[in-house]
């Protein structure tokens, strides 16, 4: 998920693409963004309250009181948020935003921001080219609000032209793409390989494991939010592919080896998460091999330990990581690994574990440093593993 963690106040105003706010709402929390939503009185004449609530999770705020005499208070709301999204934003709110006006909940939030405010304008085409417009939405960006779209298509009015706001997806990736900008991790390039291999016995019959590669999606989602540049190598698969990544989808051990050690050399971390086969087929037969055929021995051999060779390979500059599924003696197994290998990080997991290995969406992992430090983590999401690991590496790669 690319948004696990932020937190995002969706301010929706009087505007018939006001319905597009439900679809903004759902995709923000798909992503993992905690969303609270915040309406102009004008708004709810085009989407219900119950809606958005419903979607979000949290109730939605429209008046600055509450008919118990109670308040939203707007000055902890925009202290909460790690991002202010305005999707819809009427002219009638832009206005207001550029001159500071107060008259509604909303604007009071908007002044009371301490995050980035994203605006994504939706009005009739002359509206938008009106030059009051055109200097309150000068005078936004002039106060560091980020401004996305309009787009160019059809309106309300039957009119096409500039004024329509953008599609709820184009929103998100604007969204992913700020939060991956204030990454940690920007700048740097990092290779991510995931999955099993399938080492083919005939042309229907192959060598592999259990592996799913949930581990190294999540791994990849999370570096992404963290800003680095990120080549995810994954063997077969049934996963989504993460946004904003160069993928590169392989089958067999040796083409892992091929492309992994080709972009290696363009990285600053490689994180080797994948279930690489052992051993592959001496022979790979052309044809289906029939029972009446009388083979009963298939010969193996070594495929090439792909992450030994990356130890030897790694300058100075490079950070190297590496995984080990055990079913005993886990810990020496994984410390034993990583010198052995010349590793930066190892992260051990075993199958004694519950919950733990492939096909799960939980991980119990343990994190051993090149000096042996050890850290240990309870049973989580595979998404929080993620970010267990993410913010290891990151501590380590900067010390």
């Amino acid at each position: 998920m690319l948004l696990a963690g932020r937190k995002i106040v969706l301010g929706v105003t009087g505007s018939i693409a006001a319905y597009k706010a439900a679809h903004i709402c759902r995709l923000l929390r798909k992503e993992g963004a905690e969303v609270k939503v915040v309406m102009t009185a004008s708004a709810v004449s085009f989407i219900t309250p119950l809606t958005l609530s419903t979607l979000s999770k949290h109730p939605v705020m429209v008046d600055l009181s509450n008919d118990d005499a109670t308040w939203n208070n707007h000055v902890e709301l925009g202290l909460w948020a790690d991002l202010f999204l305005i999707a819809p934003a009427s002219a009638n709110t832009i206005a207001k935003c550029a001159n500071g006006l107060c008259d509604n909940l909303l604007n009071a939030v908007y002044l009371s921001s301490r995050c980035k405010v994203m605006i994504a304008p939706a009005m009739d085409h002359d509206m938008f080219l009106h030059p009051s417009t055109q200097i309150n939405l000068n005078r936004l960006k002039s106060f560091g609000n980020i401004l996305i779209g309009p787009a160019v298509g059809e309106l309300a009015s039957g009119l096409n032209g500039e004024g329509r706001m953008l599609e709820p997806e184009i929103i998100l990736e604007h969204i992913v793409t700020f939060f991956a900008s204030k990454g940690t991790l920007k700048g740097k390039n990092v290779l991510v390989s995931a999955g099993p291999t399938h080492e083919p016995i005939d042309p229907v019959r192959f060598i592999s494991n259990n592996s799913t590669g949930k581990m190294g999606f999540a791994i990849a989602d999370e570096l992404v939010k963290q800003g680095a540049s990120v080549t995810l190598v994954a063997g077969p698969n049934n996963l989504t592919i993460p946004a904003n990544i160069k993928y590169i989808g392989i089958t067999t051990a040796n083409e892992m080896y091929n492309i992994c050690i080709e972009e290696f050399a363009k990285s600053d971390i490689a994180i080797m998460s994948a279930a690489v086969a052992d051993f592959t087929p001496e022979i790979s037969a052309d044809h289906k091999i029939k029972k009446s055929s009388g083979l009963n021995t298939i010969l193996l051999k070594p495929t090439v330990d792909i992450l030994e060779l990356m130890g030897k390979l790694k300058k100075n500059h490079q950070f190297l990581v590496g995984f080990a599924l055990e079913t005993q003696d886990a810990l020496n197994y994984g410390k034993e690994k990583m010198l052995r290998k010349n590793l930066d990080l190892i992260v051990v997991n075993t199958l004694a574990d519950a919950g733990a290995g492939f096909g799960y969406d939980t991980n119990k992992v343990t994190l051993i440093d090149k000096k042996e430090n050890v850290n240990s983590f309870e049973l989580k999401s595979k998404t929080e593993v993620a970010i267990d690991i993410v913010n290891k590496i990151i501590s380590l790669y900067n010390a």
